[in-house]
């Protein structure tokens, strides 16, 4: 990680555990790490709209929370890259573990009856949330990929493409995540030779947000598309200004 940086901005001295590879209060003086911050939008407004659209399809509720759990994963990564203050890192921070938590119990729940509510899965992972520690963040994820590859291997095979794409984005992200810790001297030395657009394409960190805001929210529709199959409805992709992908149902189920 990069070490805390003199120069000071709207938020006042940095209080977080952590300070990012991206230099403080470069770009504008309210915003600490403006690309790290602005990249969250990609975690904010697509699961909002995916939520608006799970809602009016009447699918389970469940996939409303996961859509919006994302949302808030992006507003905290956006509360404490803006300010880089010690209590927005928990906003950063925490949300991922429950969100996750969420993610979780809808791809090992999609096999059940509609609308059945697994009540000893829930406890199982507020436990784990509550007991919430990096370690765990970790095998909540090892859970939701072993899971993942398991229904696309053995139950649905032709969803493969959608559930190694997202697993493929995440990496990448997870990989650029890698790059600006372990290189953020060179990546820091590179951006005083560029000009300052180019040089935002080095902010590998923000890069991080991108891809696996992506994944994430591809992860869902995966979810959300073996849960409606199951159910015997017609989910169908689409994509949205011919570029976002959305899960339309048709409201017919097949016999």
């Amino acid at each position: 990680m990069a070490p805390h940086m003199d120069r000071l901005g709207y938020w006042g001295r940095v209080t977080s555990t952590i300070d990012w590879c991206e230099e403080n209060y470069v770009v504008s003086f309210y915003i600490a790490e403006f690309w790290n911050t602005v990249s969250n939008l990609i975690m904010i407004l697509p699961p909002i709209y995916g939520a608006i659209q799970t809602f009016r399809d009447g699918l389970e509720f469940r996939y409303v929370c996961s859509f919006l759990g994302l949302s808030v994963v992006g507003v905290g990564s956006w509360c404490f890259h803006m300010t880089l203050q010690y209590k927005m890192q928990l906003m950063d921070e925490l949300p991922m573990i429950y969100s996750t938590c969420v993610f979780v119990y809808c791809l090992y729940e999609c096999f059940k009856q509609q609308n059945k509510i697994g009540f000893i899965p829930i406890a199982l992972l507020l436990f784990f949330s509550v007991s919430v520690t990096l370690v765990m963040y970790g095998t909540l994820v090892a859970c939701l990929v072993i899971r993942s590859i398991y229904i696309v291997t053995w139950v649905y095979p032709w969803l493969r493409p959608l559930c190694y794409t997202s697993l493929g984005i995440f990496m990448l992200g997870f990989f650029f995540w890698n790059m600006d810790n372990f290189y953020c001297g060179t990546l820091r030395n590179a951006r005083y030779n560029l000009p300052p657009v180019v040089g935002a394409v080095t902010q590998f960190h923000a890069w991080w947000h991108i891809l696996t805001g992506l994944g994430s929210y591809l992860h869902i529709l995966l979810s959300l598309q073996i849960r409606t199959t199951y159910l015997k409805y017609r989910p169908k992709v689409k994509f949205l200004c011919g570029v976002w992908p959305t899960l339309h149902i048709e409201p017919q189920k097949t016999s």
